[in-house]
This record gives C-alpha cells, sequence and structure tokens, in this order.
C-alpha cells in the first residue's frame, strides 16, 4: 500500500502543476490522441487551460501535435523511470526475487496498489527462453490480478468497503470476479489465508499466487506474486511448492523495509 499523503500546506501547492499532471495521465488506451476539448472534458478544466498544458507539453518535449489533436512523446516514458532508478523498494527486492526465480524456474514479480491498479515494480528476470508475467511499469486493475487480492487483504474493513464503493469491477474473462460482495469475501478469506491464489481472471490458462509485503511495523509495501501456465501446477502444487519460497522471501525482506 502507498504511503499515506503528507499534510501539505496549501500555500505552498502549484496547482498548476496538478493539473499539468492530470492531463498527461488523462492519456490511456482509449484516448492515444487527445483534442483540448477531449482533454478538457477528461480532466475537468477549461479548454483554454487544457490547451495550454498540452502545448507547454509539446514544448518541453513531452508531447506532440499536428496542430489539432496531441499525443505524448516518448520523453514522457522518463517520469516512470526516474522512480524506477530512483525508489530503494525495487531494487531492494530485486535479488530476493531472482533467488526464489532460480529456484523455481519461474518468473517473479512485485507490484505495489496505486489507487485501484496494481502497478508492477520490479521483476525476476525469466530463466526461461518464454516467461509468464507482467513487465515492470505493467498497471492492472486490481480486482483481477492476485497481487490485488493480497495487498487489500491488509486493509482494515473500513478501507476494504470504501475502496470496493469507489472501484469499477470490470470483467475480462469469463472467470473475472465482478460482483462487490463476491470480491470482498474473497479478499476476507485472503486475510485469514495470509496469501491468496486465482485462476484465469485477468487472461484464460493462466493462475496466480501472490502474498503481501509487509516492513518491520507490519505496514503493507506491495505484494510478491508469481503468474504461471494452469497446466504446469494444480492450485494445491502452487500452495505446497511456490509459497514457501515467497514467505521465506517476504519473511527475509521484512526487517530490511
Amino acid at each position: 500500500m502507498s504511503e499515506p499523503p503528507f499534510e501539505i500546506d496549501p500555500k505552498d501547492l502549484i496547482e498548476g502543476l496538478g493539473k499539468g499532471l492530470k492531463v498527461i495521465e488523462a492519456f490511456d488506451d482509449d484516448h492515444p490522441r487527445l483534442t483540448a476539448s477531449e482533454a478538457a472534458a477528461l480532466t475537468g478544466i477549461s479548454r483554454t487551460a487544457a490547451r495550454r498544458f498540452l502545448l507547454s507539453l509539446c514544448h518541453f518535449g513531452y508531447a506532440a501535435t499536428d496542430g489539432k489533436s496531441f499525443w505524448l512523446a516518448p520523453r514522457v516514458l522518463r517520469l516512470g523511470q526516474s522512480y524506477l532508478g530512483a525508489a530503494r523498494l525495487p531494487r531492494l527486492v530485486q535479488p530476493f526475487i531472482q533467488r526464489i526465480s532460480m529456484q523455481s524456474g519461474e518468473t517473479v514479480n512485485m507490484s505495489v496498489l496505486d489507487g485501484h491498479e496494481m502497478v508492477y515494480v520490479a521483476r525476476s528476470n525469466p530463466p526461461r527462453y518464454v516467461s509468464i508475467g507482467y513487465q515492470v511499469g505493467v498497471r492492472v486493475p486490481a480486482h483481477v490480478v492476485t497481487p490485488g487480492t493480497a495487498v487489500l487483504s491488509t486493509f482494515s474493513d473500513e478501507l476494504l468497503d470504501e475502496w470496493i464503493a469507489e472501484h469499477e469491477f470490470t470483467g475480462f474473462t469469463a472467470h473475472s470476479v465482478t460482483d462487490p460482495a463476491a470480491f470482498r469475501a474473497n479478499v476476507l478469506a485472503a486475510r485469514a489465508l495470509d496469501y491468496w491464489t486465482t485462476d484465469q481472471q485477468l487472461d484464460a490458462g493462466l493462475r496466480g499466487i501472490a502474498l503481501a509485503l509487509k516492513d518491520r511495523r507490519g505496514n503493507c509495501q506491495g505484494a510478491l506474486g508469481m503468474t504461471l501456465q494452469m497446466q504446469a501446477y494444480t492450485g494445491e502444487q502452487m500452495v505446497e511448492q511456490l509459497l514457501p519460497l515467497l514467505r521465506e522471501a517476504a519473511q527475509a525482506l521484512r526487517p530490511l523495509l
């Protein structure tokens, strides 16, 4: 779970910076190109302000335009890369997940919850020619990946209910859990088990196992997980063979976090 926001005196805030970042975040798979009017509608700011932000992004190399539509430029990747290069957590976790990968022959990931998405921030180098799982930087709706349930299992009942009430439970396969009550029951079950497994929630033919990664104060910092072909392991085999490896790494990391 991400750290709670630091209390800042409103006089020290630069509202324009926040609005500019909202404009960047407005671009996604459904909106690869935006006009100033479309950006304004998606961000809730005026068309004039949206146009100025978009033109400023072009000026500084973070976007491009044909005079009407705007799109992000490769330079914007530097923003995410700055986190991966500077953040302590992914670098600290990397040798531990690499060890699990060598022991199991599988790819291991570390992910963190960002609002309603899990963001994959560390990944073992695949020991196989063909690897399974998500690349660093990928964002996935939290309700359809095993680490999401694992992280949410550390929430209090009140925070969990708030999160569920605000979440959009989109289905991706016939097995996706899209009923809020059923998802809540899964989270509570994961809390009791201290780990979770899922089958074919996001992609057909894949199953996953994950557990929450906690620091020495007991606060959740993310999740360690593995995504596997269904024919490679049964659910019972995942728990018997892979869960001990994940738990050993989580326990070793805890005093370091």
